[in-house]
């Protein structure tokens, strides 16, 4: 039978390929039917990134970027502006909504080996997605222009001073200005408005890239091992189904969930005990008044932790900054450095548990560390986890390597909720 679309629909078919768009993305991308809850979070993520574009598009129209009015302006919007509280937070709480489920993503891909072959690519782009989050929000950080704001940039901007040779020249250019001024602030708006766009096209990459090799699964097999169809959909693999409707219809449940805490959050308690919104913070910005304790905003302190971990070397900070960076960048070479026959937690060895959950312990232990104030005992935590953390890494192609590994099965070993419906399957032609 034909499959061409007649009137309105195949109109805009002739001109653009909408139904083939729908059917290779949507209803014909067959997704592994053993999705479980931390499937959620990449989809959870894009509604956030929606959120977010949103909502600073509608600050933006009173916000203004100039160190004498942008702490007012954000007062303005608080105070004045029709709905204005509730734009700036949920803008405020999405922000830290979104570094949550990307680490929690993360996380994901380091439990399923999501990292592995056919996917390097796609790890990669999902690293460099991370990458512009946190310039968007090393940007975003200085807009409010209240005290933490403030010394918070002037910290991190400082940071490119410590670069032998270049650095104060570089620190100047970064600025815009010697100093944190008016111009720092203007240019921190331009790229904190254009950063999140380019995200908006490295995530339509993301997925381009996700459906060309296929989605992973807890079991960390491909789903056309096996037989495949059935005899109303020859095109079905064993233990694949359509992603429309089935996950279309998880992840708008999962949306539910999460918008019932993230409403929760931004009516009751938008700063969450200063970690999403700093005390400091509803202070303007003060340049002869140094906060007593400064630190970046709870998404950056794993970071932070490590940077102020490594000591100084002839009076320089920049080995703390290399290693800082360091920490970043060696997220892109994790798919060559897992080393073990499979690629799912579920059948790798003690090893490789014992690794990922001392990594896991590692960061949350690094984020409350870049919290704390520098007392030595703190100092020498840090050291310590810095160095497990860098470990969990540089030593992944020898534990991975001599672990000892379980069978991993030809199919999937279990199914989500969504795929235990029962469908009826399509009749024949002909019959009744």
């Amino acid at each position: 039978m034909s499959t061409e679309r007649t009137g309105f629909l195949g109109w805009i078919d002739e001109r653009f390929p909408l139904t083939k768009v729908w059917k290779e993305h949507l209803s014909e991308y067959y997704a592994p039917k053993n999705f479980n809850f931390w499937y959620y979070m990449g989809s959870l993520a894009i509604l956030v990134l929606v959120l977010q574009i949103v909502t600073g598009l509608w600050l933006t129209m009173s916000y203004k970027p100039s160190a004498d009015d942008a702490f007012a302006s954000v007062a303005y919007i608080m105070r004045d502006v029709n709905w204005g509280w509730l734009l700036r937070y949920m803008h405020s709480t999405g922000a830290s909504a979104f570094f949550i489920l990307i680490y929690l993503h993360m996380f994901r891909a380091l439990l399923y080996g999501s990292y592995r072959k056919p996917r390097e690519l796609l790890w990669i782009i999902g690293v460099t997605i991370y990458l512009a989050m946190m310039a968007t929000a090393f940007f975003g950080y200085l807009l409010p222009w209240g005290q933490m704001s403030y010394w918070g940039a002037q910290v991190i901007v400082n940071l490119f001073a410590a670069v032998p040779g270049i650095g104060e020249d570089l620190s100047v250019w970064v600025r815009g200005d010697y100093v944190i001024s008016d111009v720092t602030l203007n240019r921190f708006f331009a790229f904190h408005f254009l950063v999140p766009f380019l995200i908006a096209g490295l995530v339509f990459i993301h997925i381009v890239a996700l459906h060309k090799v296929g989605s992973n699964n807890p079991d960390g097999i491909e789903i056309k091992q096996g037989p495949k169809g059935n005899r109303w959909d020859d095109k079905a693999p064993a233990d694949g189904i359509p992603f429309h409707p089935y996950y279309t219809v998880k992840d708008i449940a999962g949306a539910v969930g999460f918008l019932i805490l993230f409403a929760a959050v931004v009516f009751f308690w938008p700063d969450l005990g200063g970690l999403f919104l700093e005390a400091p913070n509803f202070q303007p910005a003060d340049p002869l008044k140094t906060p007593e304790h400064i630190a970046p905003v709870w998404y950056f302190t794993p970071y932070y932790a490590i940077l102020r971990a490594v000591p100084p070397m002839f009076g320089s900070q920049f080995p703390g900054v290399v290693v800082m960076f360091a920490a970043i960048l060696i997220l892109f070479f994790l798919p060559w450095l897992d080393r073990s026959e499979v690629k799912s937690i579920r059948y790798k060895g003690i090893l490789s548990k014992i690794a990922i959950g001392v990594f896991a312990i590692t960061f949350i232990v690094l984020a409350w560390l870049g919290l704390e104030s520098v007392t030595p005992a703190k100092t020498l935590l840090a050291q310590i986890f810095t160095v497990l953390y860098f470990l969990f890494f540089l030593l992944m192609p020898i534990y991975s390597k001599l672990d000892k590994t379980k069978p991993v099965p030809e199919r999937v070993t279990k199914t989500s909720w969504m795929s235990r419906i029962k469908t009826k399957p399509v009749p024949e032609r002909g019959t009744q």
